[in-house]
């Protein structure tokens, strides 16, 4: 996080970021495909090689039975920047420009989550509860990289510790689309206790309760903070979990490069139903009980953490992209 990135309210901004995508995008890939190899070995001697595999494995299920669509496939030389779906472009490009222009793939860039037909590199997908259609294996064509990053990995530093923060619930977003988020702030707007409200310009309070947008770093004042699955995944709950705050929400059904699957209620986040009746009761529990608040914060913390590396992020991403051309037979096939 920069100084720049603070007075941004906590949010990355663009312009640096494309800047920095735009000049990897001009390097030629004949330098870099040279250097996949080399990079491949030598990750292979990291002392956390078990633990990267099986994040690479999390990410990618593909069995080796799959095989790409015949008509939707699309060779990796046609993967360039067109002026949409740019942060997607040039984040699966990091990836992409070590591996050979004949290659092929099948994508979706933008929100949602979907039973897909083929494998498919994609940002989020429904979360194998260990039953159900992931379970049968149709979410298993679902691939995961990490995909607009700008807007997602967002990381604060939090210098107010939790006993110090207001006894308060926050929540701050649009309820476009989202009827979870409208029922919430219907809710619970007139609550002393939970400072909720509508972000979108053009609505009257009396509908939803309207309100300004704040800095990311304005919910920090909050010992808790709401977050809300939208088309797919909740956007928030990476930064949420980097802070001295604690993440509330119910189960999520969706998850990402985050491994949203692997969070644990009343471990990494406090659990609320699905009808939010039980939220007074569990913030008045961990208010009464901050030792417990942070242990929450503390595991949130160490989790979200586990990200920061950029180093092994990429080595991971490599490993997910090999095995997505291995398992449909474009690559021989790695021995792991």
């Amino acid at each position: 996080m920069t100084a720049l990135n603070r007075l941004h309210g906590g949010k990355n901004i663009k312009l640096p970021y494309f800047i920095a995508q735009l000049s990897r995008y001009a390097v030629p890939k004949v330098l870099l495909r040279s250097r996949l190899e080399e990079i491949l070995r030598d990750g292979e001697k990291r002392y956390d090689m078990d633990y990267v595999l099986d994040r690479v494995n999390y990410y990618n299920r593909l069995t080796g039975a799959e095989r790409l669509s015949p008509t939707e496939a699309t060779p990796l030389k046609e993967h360039k920047f067109r002026g949409r779906h740019s942060a997607y472009i040039f984040d699966s490009y990091q990836t992409t420009r070590f591996f050979d222009d004949s290659l092929r793939w099948q994508t979706y860039f933008g929100d949602g989550v979907f039973d897909l037909l083929h494998p498919t590199i994609i940002k989020a997908r429904k979360i194998d509860r260990g039953g159900g259609e992931a379970a049968s294996g149709k979410g298993d064509n679902s691939v995961l990289l990490n995909l607009d990053r700008c807007r997602l990995d967002i990381r604060l530093h939090d210098k107010i510790p939790f006993t110090e923060k207001a006894d308060r619930v926050i929540f701050r977003g649009s309820v476009k689309s989202s009827e979870q988020r409208r029922r919430f702030i219907e809710t619970f707007r007139d609550n002393p206790r939970i400072d909720t409200a509508d972000t979108r310009s053009g609505h009257s309070a009396q509908e939803t309760g309207t309100a300004k947008q704040i800095t990311l770093y304005a919910h920090l004042d909050s010992k808790f903070i709401m977050t809300f699955e939208g088309n797919d995944i909740a956007s928030n709950i990476r930064w949420v979990m980097s802070t001295n705050s604690i993440a509330v929400m119910p189960r999520p059904r969706n998850e990402s490069w985050f491994m949203e699957g692997r969070l644990r209620p009343g471990y990494h986040y406090i659990e609320v139903r699905d009808d939010y009746s039980d939220l007074e009761e569990k913030i008045d529990y961990y208010i009464a009980h901050p030792e417990q608040a942070q242990q929450i914060i503390d595991h949130a913390n160490d989790f979200a953490r586990q990200f920061y590396d950029s180093r092994r992020e990429r080595f991971i991403s490599l490993l997910v992209m090999k095995k997505y051309f291995e398992k449909t037979g474009q690559l021989p096939p790695t021995n792991r």
